[in-house]
């Protein structure tokens, strides 16, 4: 089993991982399939300051499907053995799915200040089928 954590404002990912409202965990079984939702509020202040790196590895998150985060939160994860995955967006359980589907890859981009948001870039990075011989 793993556990993925989204951070989420009214059902959607938030564009900015330090500022969401909680964060979705999705626990997910060896089939690749979503078995249990948990909800785990956001403490306050930026990502980077908070202790939500070590809260979500202590509840078993190995993965970070985020919209943009900062290099200080991007760090922070990354030492907690988290896997993040950057440049997500829209509903949380259907970038749930396209990850499931690997269809997800890391945008690679960092917000260098604190109140930066959506860029107007695509909502994530789709990785299209390889033909198969």
């Amino acid at each position: 089993m793993k556990q993925i954590a989204i951070p989420t404002k009214e059902g959607f990912v938030d564009d900015h991982f330090g500022h969401c409202a909680y964060y979705t965990l999705y626990l997910i079984d060896e089939s690749n399939t979503p078995v249990q939702e948990e909800r785990l509020e956001s403490p306050q202040g930026c990502g980077c300051k908070s202790n939500i790196a070590n809260t979500l590895r202590e509840k078993g998150v190995t993965i970070m499907l985020a919209g943009n985060m900062g290099d200080g939160a991007y760090q922070k994860l990354t030492e907690q053995g988290i896997l993040v995955i950057r440049g997500c967006h829209g509903e949380t359980d259907e970038v749930l799915k396209q990850y499931l589907e690997g269809k997800l890859k890391d945008s690679q981009e960092a917000c260098h200040h604190h109140d930066c948001h959506d860029s107007g870039k695509p909502s994530f990075s789709y990785i299209p089928p390889q033909p198969q011989n």
